[in-house]
């Protein structure tokens, strides 16, 4: 039987997880490896503390992930398909290793932040050069 994420021992489980589907994902995969060259002993412990503050809300996150994006804009496709492959597999994993309150609502704030980031990434009216 699953259990809910209940802590960031949960939380670098599913992320560890996920990125290690995503180095794998022939559409995602090489963004995250070839083109942004993702340090993931970096990487990692960045997403551990950005997913623990959203879903626990701890304070532990400190970044801009669409600075990060805005760049990476210019280098890579990162349209509706690519924002879809991320999403199923997010959702793909938390539902592979956890069920209840906190695993239903990560896959919501993961929807969430997903679509803002692509629309902001991709509207016209944010079309902004990051030096």
């Amino acid at each position: 039987m699953k259990t809910d994420i209940s802590n960031r021992a949960d939380i670098i489980f599913l992320v560890d997880t996920f990125y290690t589907k995503v180095q794998q994902n022939t559409k995602i995969g090489p963004i995250f490896t070839k083109i942004a060259k993702v340090d993931w002993s970096h990487h990692l412990p960045k997403m551990y503390d950005f997913w623990e503050s959203i879903l626990f809300g701890k304070a532990v996150y400190k970044g801009n992930p669409m600075l990060t994006h805005f760049a990476l804009r210019e280098k890579a496709n990162m349209h509706q398909e690519e924002f879809n492959t991320w999403k199923k597999l997010f959702f793909e994993t938390v539902d592979e290793l956890f069920e209840g309150e906190y695993a239903e609502m990560i896959k919501q704030k993961a929807q969430s932040i997903a679509d803002l980031m692509h629309y902001k990434l991709n509207s016209p009216n944010q079309r902004i050069n990051i030096v």
